[in-house]
């Protein structure tokens, strides 16, 4: 029998079960779950920078801004996927389940050297599939610089490397000096 054939596969109500109240995140591939590493002081600052810039722009919308522990539901060639994006937002009043959503319309993901490939490749093409999404963001930690791919665009890259970004789900700008600030890149701390 195959390493495969020998792993065993959880249903999708075994794995957000073991999920609730874990210490542990784990992504879930098709009956499969891959532990989650943890992330850097600049990915954390990064990701909360981009959420406190964003949460003012999403209060009284009816929008729902998650950062981290929100998983992202979606389906694969037939099968269940869940990943945990470092930023989530949905603006669908009926995507409301618990422990996931399933139609965002915004998705940021920091890059890491652990992460990055998988970001933007596997999760890339994956998160395409997902017909409320509108942007994907790839925020790079290690200099200045948020890539951006929208549907609108057929998902073309463009990058930024100053400026703002303009976020067409919300109608609002975010400035990369708020993605990076208090950042230490290159052994320089911007504000």
């Amino acid at each position: 029998m195959t390493e495969s054939a020998l792993r065993r596969t959880l249903t999708v109500e075994d794995y957000l079960a073991g999920e609730d109240g874990s210490d542990l995140r784990h992504e879930y591939i098709a009956g499969q779950v891959y532990a989650m590493t943890g992330a850097s002081d600049r990915h954390g600052l990064i990701t909360l920078n981009i959420a406190a810039g964003l949460r003012p722009r999403v209060r009284g919308t009816g929008c729902q801004l998650f950062a981290s522990d929100m998983k992202v539901r979606l389906r694969l060639g037939g099968d269940d996927v869940f990943y945990y994006p470092d930023l989530l937002l949905s603006c669908d009043p009926a995507d409301r389940e618990v422990y996931y959503r399933s139609r965002p319309c915004l998705i940021v993901e920091v890059l890491s050297e652990t992460t990055e490939r998988i970001d933007r490749r596997e999760k890339l093409l994956a998160y395409q599939t997902i017909t409320s999404l509108q942007e994907y963001l790839l925020v790079a930690q290690d200099r200045r610089e948020v890539q951006v791919h929208r549907r609108a665009r057929d998902w073309a890259a463009e990058v930024f490397t100053d400026g703002v970004v303009r976020l067409d789900c919300l109608g609002c700008d975010l400035s990369l000096a708020t993605v990076y600030e208090e950042v230490a890149i290159g052994g320089d701390a911007r504000s």
